[in-house]
């Protein structure tokens, strides 16, 4: 079969889970042997980083398989306004002629968008009506403008006031969310992918109610290996026998890391690691200031990582955002690493399914647990294997492949 996927960062033009979803499902295919076609936004990426990728993530993702051909845009010098168009239209602007090209090229048989926000859609879904048309939910766009069910920078959604919550934002509103746009254009997506549950079950709560299917992420199996003890060097605090808790994401309000860094104020049994960078990072440092048991790693590789999860007394997950899929639980299952994880969107879904760690509403519950795992090391060692078993039944690339192609036969018929 061949494949057009659609998104608006592949890597290393990517900040986060989307991007590296469309690498790993595109190499996946393309090591079944079906030929694949991506086509990304790099202006988009520019525009939202202010400068190109340092490194690319995952670590081979320089390296797509050779049945994997990269289709990356850019407007040049018109970037900024084409950009800007795209967003306010909700249509290709000076992406037009390569898009329709790519998408009405009947030689695909599956056209499947993933973050499609600076792509052009909703326009682009009426093109391609010749194939199996699919898109992954990674996240609320569909149905939010901020993409994420984040109202106000403040609290997750439970009213829509979009309007207000973008200028709030920062951004100009997309008026043609408010003319059934939207509603007309999906009518041409054959199935909407879900992640988790819960992601499928918001977006039908906000209207969005057919074609809905629930296929969760996977790992790939090259990514799941034992931790390398020799690249320890320099990812680490200077006090390495000292038991550790590890926080794994983007530096922003959403992600929760604040949370962490107020109950680690209090708590000092334990240390914290906080990897990852981002725009929430100066007012993270300032948080933190004075705590010498608080410590920023910044970027770490995929390799890096596997010694820190490995070593970890447990991954802990904070989002106060309505995530629609959980990575940092999968990855820390792959490492035999228990989660801790805030019970709120998909998060709990991962850890609740397969008992790989422990929720939390609150701070006196999220010490309580960090308090369980670092004092009684069975019970750790006891969810980090559920938590690696999960992983076996839920998450690999086999289920993956199952679930993706029983979706598209059932589709043909």
């Amino acid at each position: 079969m061949k494949f057009l996927m659609v998104t608006t960062f592949y890597p290393p033009f990517n900040f986060g889970g989307d991007g590296v979803f469309v690498y790993r499902l595109s190499n996946l295919l393309a090591r079944h042997g079906h030929d694949v076609h991506v086509v990304h936004n790099i202006d988009a990426y520019t525009l939202l980083n202010g400068s190109k990728p340092l490194q690319a993530t995952p670590p081979s993702s320089g390296m797509n398989h050779r049945r994997v051909t990269v289709h990356p845009l850019s407007s040049g010098r018109l970037a900024a306004v084409d950009t800007l168009a795209i967003h306010q239209f909700g249509m290709p602007a000076f992406k037009t002629n390569r898009l329709a090209q790519l998408l009405n090229d009947t030689s695909f048989d599956v056209i499947h968008f993933h973050n499609v926000s600076l792509m052009g859609a909703p326009r682009i879904f009426t093109m391609g009506e010749h194939a199996i048309k699919l898109m992954t939910l990674h996240e609320e766009w569909l149905v939010c403008p901020m993409h994420i069910l984040w109202r106000y920078d403040r609290e997750p959604c439970t009213k829509r006031t979009c309007v207000a919550c973008t200028v709030r934002g920062g951004r100009p509103p997309q008026w043609w969310r408010y003319t059934g746009a939207m509603e007309r254009a999906v009518r041409h997506i054959d199935a909407f992918i879900a992640p988790s549950r819960f992601t499928r079950e918001i977006i039908g709560f906000h209207g969005f109610k057919e074609h809905l299917h629930h296929i969760p992420h996977f790992m790939p199996g090259s990514e799941v290996k034992p931790a390398d003890p020799t690249i320890e060097e320099g990812i680490l605090p200077n006090e390495p026998a000292r038991p550790f808790f590890l926080f794994v994401g983007r530096l922003e309000k959403i992600k929760g890391a604040q949370v962490l860094i107020d109950v680690f104020k209090r708590y000092r049994s334990a240390d914290l690691l906080i990897v990852g960078r981002g725009s929430y990072e100066k007012e993270l440092r300032e948080q933190a200031a004075g705590l010498d048991h608080v410590h920023f790693v910044g970027h770490a590789n995929h390799d890096q990582l596997r010694v820190l999860y490995s070593r970890a007394v447990a991954s802990i997950v904070p989002s106060i955002c309505y995530e629609t899929f959980g990575w940092v639980t999968l990855e820390s299952y792959v490492m035999r690493t228990p989660a801790i994880v805030h019970h709120l969107g998909a998060l709990p879904e991962i850890v609740n399914e397969g008992g790989g760690g422990l929720t939390y509403r609150t701070e006196s519950e999220l010490i309580a647990a960090m308090e369980t795992l670092r004092t009684q090391p069975e019970t750790r060692r006891t969810l980090g294997e559920q938590g690696y078993q999960s992983y076996l039944d839920h998450f690999t690339e086999k289920r993956h492949l199952e679930l993706y192609f029983g979706l598209i036969e059932q589709l043909h018929r």
